[in-house]
């Protein structure tokens, strides 16, 4: 049963946009704040209100609007197989959500989102995204790229979900980690993790107990040094042959 407490009222964003930062949503950090206004000016959307717990879409409802998370946060989540959930992300506000979906021809929802927090969500009918694509070639250029990284993250998501030992899907995600944090930091073999572990056992769709004794074998195979979320790798090769 949804829990939606969406303020149905139809406004226009010129009422609203004076009060809203939105140069820090990614599909908007190209504009510049005076354009964004300038931008949304006279746009129709819908503005939905929600409490931590409530639905905001479920797993295969069609997307008919553009989503933006403007303040709060939401968890995205995945029904498996076997019938039980699998954490995808979680997302922090500003950030659009399933944009990427909302142009496909089975415009879906890929997983049920539910708010974490209080949060507000401004949602834009396709119409008038096709509008603001005519109006600001920025606007398009930051919406492709961010699609494309979205796309390269549930691409990552896939292949964790191939590997089949808990050993391989943690090994996999160190390497990736590591990969982020020497793209500015090159020599640096020292990274924290993005995420703790009872985050990381429902990102892998495991028990927290099985992560940790997973996380305390690798450390003492040697591939690794673990200080809570503080990782250094010590042996790259012994985490690349845990992935097979």
């Amino acid at each position: 049963m949804l829990h939606l407490r969406d303020i149905i009222t139809f406004y226009t964003i010129n009422s609203m946009i004076h009060n809203l930062d939105l140069s820090e949503c990614p599909i908007c950090s190209a504009i510049a704040p005076e354009n964004l206004k300038a931008l949304f000016q006279n746009m129709e959307y819908h503005l939905g209100t929600y409490t931590k717990g409530d639905t905001i879409a479920r797993q295969n409802s069609k997307i008919k609007h553009l989503y933006i998370l403007i303040t709060g946060a939401v968890k995205t989540e995945m029904i498996t197989e076997n019938g039980g959930l699998l954490t995808i992300e979680v997302i922090k506000a500003p950030r659009p959500l399933a944009s990427a979906f909302l142009f496909a021809q089975n415009n879906t929802f890929p997983v049920d989102v539910t708010a974490t927090e209080e949060s507000k969500i401004i949602k834009i009918p396709k119409e008038e995204v096709i509008k603001l694509f005519q109006k600001d070639a920025n606007f398009l250029q930051r919406y492709l790229t961010y699609n494309s990284d979205i796309t390269k993250f549930l691409s990552s998501k896939l292949e964790i979900l191939t590997i089949k030992t808990i050993k391989g899907k943690l090994a996999h995600y160190l390497l990736e980690q590591l990969s982020t944090h020497q793209s500015t930091h090159p020599r640096s073999l020292t990274f924290t993790m993005d995420k703790n572990q009872t985050e990381l056992s429902k990102y892998f769709g495991v028990t927290r107990p099985a992560l940790a004794r997973t996380l305390a074998a690798i450390q003492q195979e040697g591939a690794i040094k673990a200080q809570r979320n503080k990782i250094t790798i010590l042996n790259r090769t012994l985490l690349q042959n845990m992935l097979a």
